[in-house]
């Protein structure tokens, strides 16, 4: 229902719920869900926000550590956006990965909390090596469509959206989202739960937006390499994660009033 009060909101998954590359971290990072928690605010005075999302996270960690500390917060409102650790991961860890994720889906669908979760959008219009990874991000797409529409769940079907392919979307790294993607995820979020105001032009393109030659795509994947990959290459023959000694930004809920001023900090 469009003047549905959500007073309880837990957020779930990896460095893109977190918030990496909107804002840093010396100043602290914000992102979509941060975004989303000061929406709902202004709309219901009065919504506790817990942030569990940790970079580097895969499904099974949010299984195992993230859900279960949500579930202790009995939230009312959670988003759900993991697995693209999962897909780019080399290696034959990638069915259980698909068997993991329906799995969260029936989990958080026993919460009785409304959910969000969402599609992975098409990487190989953000990244020339996405074409590899094309077949992966559809059979994880699949199944989270499939769960959603099993549970009721809110859909963000980034997929599909036009808007996923302007380059301002994407921070340099070409995976994470910019500040300008972030708020635009949280846009889809809004949408999703109908919230007054909302609407579907976050998934339009921009009609100005030069789309990116060869060699900028060359480009993007240059950096996407020196950024992404290498580092992830060097930490996985160490047995390390990006996520490696941190924990989650907002552990316990916190009145939504507190994390905006926290994001009026970093702009």
């Amino acid at each position: 229902m469009a003047n549905e009060s959500y007073q309880r909101y837990v957020a779930l998954g990896d460095s893109q719920t977190e918030g990496l590359w909107d804002g840093d971290d010396t100043a602290g990072v914000a992102g979509f869900a941060d975004r989303l928690a000061v929406r709902l605010e202004e709309l219901h005075p009065g919504v506790q926000y817990a942030n569990l999302a940790v970079r580097g996270r895969r499904i099974r960690d949010v299984l195992d550590n993230q859900l279960p500390a949500a579930v202790a917060m009995r939230p009312d409102l959670i988003t759900s956006c993991i697995g693209m650790n999962d897909v780019t991961r080399p290696g034959k860890s990638f069915a259980r990965a698909l068997e993991d994720v329906d799995l969260l889906h029936d989990r958080l669908a026993e919460t009785g909390a409304t959910v969000v979760t969402t599609t992975f959008p098409d990487l190989e219009q953000i990244l020339p090596v996405g074409r590899f990874l094309g077949a992966r991000v559809l059979e994880m797409n699949a199944v989270v469509r499939a769960a959603a529409a099993r549970h009721g769940f809110r859909l963000v079907d980034l997929y599909e959206a036009e808007s996923m392919g302007d380059p301002d979307v994407w921070s340099p790294d070409r995976v994470h989202g910019s500040p300008a993607g972030h708020a635009l995820f949280a846009a889809a979020a809004a949408e999703a739960l109908n919230l007054p105001g909302s609407n579907h032009d976050w998934a339009i393109s921009k009609a100005e937006v030069v789309r990116p030659g060869f060699r900028s795509r060359m480009y993007s994947q240059a950096l996407w390499t020196q950024n992404l990959l290498m580092p992830w290459v060097w930490r996985h023959l160490r047995g390390l994660s990006s996520g490696n000694g941190r924990v989650a930004k907002r552990p316990r809920l916190t009145p939504v009033a507190l994390v905006a001023e926290a994001a009026e900090a970093t702009e």
